[in-house]
């Protein structure tokens, strides 16, 4: 996409999200519900394929044109942009990066309309933070595998009309080996989907639990063209996931300063503004610097994904820190408040819930540690 069309793109999303999405937050909150409205008006923009490629259907964005998109997806209740997030990211790369041409040309058009969703349903019970452990099993059964076992916390599993499934196809196979990815119908029988995770927030964002009872999938399902590759296909799509939602959390940070910065501006003390107050400034510059921080953290890794340079350590770094620096923003913005801060209507306490979880998804911070770690480690030997 050329320079000034993808500014475009960006231009109305802004304003998308400024002027249909931020008046309906609370109706999201309460509903825990994203209007058809603004479902509609999302695939209409391309919003659910913008990182699929383009002759799927999709607008194609490069890695650094992602995250520029998310700085303003994450203006906003995160919600509304996990609406489409697994289309674009860990669900849609999946059939994009591995998929058969076939695959791709079934379900990508679908996806990047907006007329499907897609879920990555890797988590489990038991294989949340270490997901080479989990237990779902296929067993090949003539020309169709058989799944069984169960998936938990599935983003848009409520939602979904495709399930990208990881499975152990060989369970003599340890860790992340002998594990495969499957597209699966929501509709399959024996499938079924639990009722919606009750959340401390992202209200609007829908999790539950997935179970497969004998779940037959024909063997073209099975994502690719060979068995037991998924678990590295997995981390390939995590990787670029989390850049997202680093460049995610720097716009939710931004916002909750904007908040902050206005409530300072005109709420007195003493017959001031409390913004004269050097303690409240204290508040405002750290959390400042810390968003410039993080912008520019997200910006050189998103560069460094696109030309190869970096395509593991980097997104986990930005990771890591936006994830973090997002929790100390919205801490200090609740701070700036005051008791209206605490308050449930008031735009930092619904922010400063939602923004707990971005610590947790996608990968923890401590496997980001571990991820920097060990890659450091096996530099320098």
């Amino acid at each position: 996409m050329d320079a000034a069309s993808f500014q475009q793109v960006l231009s109305t999303v802004r304003q998308l999200v400024r002027d249909r999405v931020i008046p309906a937050e609370q109706e999201i909150e309460d509903t825990d519900r994203i209007p058809d409205e603004l479902r509609a008006l999302a695939a209409e923009m391309g919003l659910f394929g913008f990182a699929l490629p383009e002759r799927y259907g999709g607008l194609g964005l490069t890695m650094a044109e992602d995250v520029r998109l998310g700085f303003e997806l994450g203006y906003t209740t995160p919600a509304f942009r996990s609406m489409f997030g697994t289309n674009n990211s860990i669900a849609g790369q999946m059939i994009a990066k591995f998929g058969t041409e076939e695959q791709k040309q079934e379900f990508l058009p679908k996806l990047a309309a907006g007329e499907a969703i897609g879920s990555f349903a890797l988590t489990e019970p038991e294989a949340g933070s270490d997901p080479a452990g989990l237990r779902t099993t296929a067993r090949k059964d003539g020309d169709a595998y058989v799944i069984n076992g169960g998936k938990r916390f599935i983003t848009n599993a409520p939602l979904a009309d495709y399930f990208v499934v990881f499975a152990r196809t060989d369970p003599e196979a340890a860790g992340g080996r002998g594990i495969s990815a499957f597209i699966v119908d929501a509709g399959s029988d024996g499938l079924t989907v639990g009722p919606k995770d009750h959340k401390m927030g992202q209200a609007g964002a829908w999790t539950a639990d997935v179970t497969f009872d004998d779940v037959r999938v024909d063997a073209g399902r099975l994502l690719g063209t060979q068995a037991n590759r998924g678990y590295q296909a997995a981390l390939s799509v995590l990787a670029r996931g989390r850049l997202h939602i680093a460049a995610v959390c720097v716009g939710l940070a931004q916002r909750i300063l904007d908040e902050s910065v206005r409530h300072a501006a005109v709420t007195k003390q003493g017959g001031r503004p409390i913004g004269d107050y050097q303690l409240v400034q204290a508040h405002l510059a750290d959390s400042y610097t810390e968003i410039r921080a993080g912008r520019a953290l997200v910006t050189e890794a998103a560069d460094d994904y696109d030309s190869g340079t970096d395509t593991s350590t980097g997104p986990a770094a930005a990771k890591l820190f936006c994830s973090e620096m997002v929790g100390r923003v919205a801490d200090r913005g609740v701070q700036v408040h005051g008791g209206m801060g605490y308050m449930r209507g008031t735009a930092v306490e619904r922010f400063y819930r939602d923004a707990r979880l971005f610590r947790i998804y996608e990968g923890t911070s401590e496997i980001q540690q571990l991820v920097i770690g060990r890659a450091l480690v096996k530099a320098a030997q």
